[in-house]
């Protein structure tokens, strides 16, 4: 499916009303808070109780070549042969916890039909790049390598993420391809962080937010590399790097109101036009972060359907 251009539509009025709850009318810009302080707030606003159940969820951790990497394994169904997602969660890699990212791991395990393997890799300032990527990158080999034991199918393995997750999820998409097994079968990306050009229209037109803001993105990229070099790595700006060819097929979810839009529009073409097997879900209407609102927007649930709908559907012709 071909990535289509941005249509120019109003914030979807269930988000306006929602950004009013006190909550988000009082959330401070992350990048006017000390470290801590944001991953506190973050994990207040975003932390709650879960509300979709499914038949079970575990927390264990990966042995990873430079530290164990705790994990929490949500099973979306009772089966002992479940395809795999490796999942990545947002925060700019300075903020999120396993916490933080429980409600669109439920959703994403729940609608799928999979297990999802969540991944608390280690966060900036303290562990720039490539410690996060590193902890990723282990969490994806045990996958493959001992799925099976927990009831997994790792020759059926997506990698996934949000934001600064999704950044990484195209990381271990490239790694796979150019160092590991080849065994990735689908990415998904959700409003990726793909590049560091803050000159494009969405950050012109959103940089303002709502929930995140141009300011915030520059603070999070001052956490994440601390070597200007870095920013010319495929594996911390995608975007700019050599070939995509040969990368597994691909969900790139964008949405309108979110200064990230139109650097995840363009890595859907660069994708699409190295021959890679695109879909591209775009939702004018809908904020960064809008799938982790699917309890409280229609317009959000129908999007998270929609996303499921692909990846459920690209692991059932691997069967």
């Amino acid at each position: 499916m071909s990535p289509s251009d941005p249509a120019v539509e109003p914030l979807d009025a269930a988000i306006e009303t929602l950004l009013e709850a006190p909550q988000f009318r009082t959330l401070p810009p992350w990048h006017s808070l000390a470290v801590e302080s944001a991953r506190t707030l973050e994990d207040d606003v975003f932390g709650g109780e879960p509300t979709t159940l499914i038949p079970d969820v575990i927390d264990t951790a990966v042995r990873g070549p430079e530290a164990e990497v705790p994990i929490r394994i949500y099973r979306g169904r009772e089966s002992a042969d479940l395809p795999i997602v490796v999942f990545c969660h947002g925060g700019g890699w300075t903020l999120g916890t396993l916490d933080s990212a429980d409600d669109i791991c439920r959703e994403l395990a729940h609608r799928i039909g999979c297990l999802v393997l969540s991944v608390d890799y280690r966060l900036a300032p303290e562990q720039p790049f490539p410690a996060g990527l590193i902890d990723a990158v282990a969490v994806l080999e045990w996958a493959q390598e001992y799925g099976d034991s927990i009831g997994g199918d790792p020759t059926r393995l997506a990698v996934a993420g949000t934001s600064a997750g999704g950044n990484l999820a195209t990381a271990l998409a490239r790694w796979d391809r150019d160092h590991g097994s080849g065994g990735v079968g689908q990415q998904l990306l959700c409003y990726p962080i793909v590049d560091d050009d803050f000159e494009r229209d969405s950050y012109r037109d959103h940089g303002e937010g709502p929930l995140l803001t141009r300011a915030d993105m520059e603070w999070f990229w001052s956490q994440y590399v601390r070597h200007p070099i870095d920013r010319e790595n495929p594996y911390v700006c995608p975007l700019r790097g050599p070939s995509l060819g040969g990368l597994p097929p691909a969900v790139v979810v964008t949405c309108g109101h979110d200064p990230l839009r139109d650097e995840g529009i363009a890595y859907a073409r660069a994708l699409e036009s190295a021959g890679v097997d695109v879909v591209h879900q775009h939702h004018p209407r809908l904020p960064h972060g809008g799938l982790s609102l699917t309890e409280e927007v229609e317009r959000a649930d129908r999007a998270m359907d929609a996303l499921a709908g692909v990846v459920a559907d690209r692991f059932e012709r691997l069967t």
